[in-house]
């Protein structure tokens, strides 16, 4: 069982709405939410926060756990659990790096449209309800 962990980054624009950030990783090309797998030693919500952090360049709040994602990844089981993490909109400008080339701040709706994996859009049901 590969375990991993993200986040779902979330942060309210200047119109007071909720966006939420999406990543593109070139090595897959694919657009999802920040997350990676935990290290030796690693609890899950250090692993959210180290992988949020490493793939965007922003340090945000994180606050409840919103559930666990299963799927199959390459013939392994994978297990991701997801927080909520809000990141201050004075501190949300995205740092490129070797993994994670662009970032965008999206509507949940958007982002649910915009995600490659099936598996990535299950956190953003939570945030769906509040979107204005």
């Amino acid at each position: 069982m590969i375990r991993a962990a993200g986040a779902l980054l979330w942060r309210d624009n200047s119109d007071l709405s909720i966006e939420v950030a999406l990543i593109h990783r070139p090595r897959y090309d694919d657009w999802s939410l920040p997350k990676g797998k935990l290290e030796m030693g690693e609890t899950a919500l250090q692993c959210a926060y180290r992988e949020v952090h490493e793939e965007t360049g922003i340090r945000a709040t994180f606050t409840r756990q919103l559930g666990t994602v299963e799927y199959e990844e390459s013939g392994q089981e994978k297990r991701v659990k997801y927080w909520a993490a809000h990141c201050a909109l004075n501190n949300s400008e995205f740092v490129p790096n070797e993994e994670v080339d662009q970032m965008k701040w999206l509507t949940a709706s958007q982002a649910l449209e915009q995600a490659t994996h099936d598996s990535d859009t299950v956190s953003y049901t939570h945030l769906r309800a509040h979107e204005t």
